[in-house]
């Protein structure tokens, strides 16, 4: 007998939240700050808030699937079918380490190594398209390491925003503990 593991609705519309939510702020706050990476900072931010919320496994993963969907659906960045791999990437490699990690280990460190795994799956997006668009190895090879430098701090600043906000949830009674 095996045990099938469903999401209930409200799991699933929170995701679909989060994912509209990332999208909708990613497209209104178009910044242009000149700094590789800061796209990282509300990425990392809700695909921590879905697992901290949810606590599941594929939650980041859905988050980021239905969060390329909406981008490309609306439009919103640049780099066509790419922008799927672009929110799709980060939260596959946040949820796979996610899974090695022990549970036992402090939230804080959990939500920046999580930032850190995902950002350096979004530089392997940004180094693929380099390596697309003819650039030499080496050159490739120094430009994901200045973005995954500068994408790092964005994500960092991030995952440590997570912590409190679930504090403050389950402070109000809003997370299920059931779930673990």
């Amino acid at each position: 007998m095996t045990k099938k593991i469903t999401l209930s609705l409200q799991d699933s519309l929170f995701i679909g939240f989060c994912a509209t939510l990332l999208v909708a702020l990613t497209g209104m706050l178009r910044l242009k700050l000149g700094l590789s990476g800061h796209s990282m900072f509300l990425m990392c931010f809700f695909y921590l808030i879905c697992y901290g919320v949810l606590r599941r496994f594929g939650s980041m993963t859905a988050c980021g699937v239905i969060a390329g969907i909406v981008a490309m659906a609306l439009g919103v960045g640049k780099g066509g079918p790419m922008i799927l791999l672009k929110f799709a990437l980060p939260a596959v490699a946040m949820d796979l380490v996610a899974l090695v990690l022990p549970l036992a280990m402090n939230i804080h460190w959990r939500c920046v190594i999580l930032g850190i795994a995902g950002c350096i799956a979004w530089g392997l997006k940004v180094a693929l398209t380099n390596i697309l668009a003819g650039m030499a190895i080496d050159a490739v090879l120094i430009q994901w390491g200045f973005s995954i430098l500068k994408g790092g701090f964005f994500a960092t600043l991030a995952a440590l925003l997570v912590p409190p906000v679930l504090a403050r949830l389950q402070a109000h009674g809003l997370l299920r503990l059931d779930k673990f």
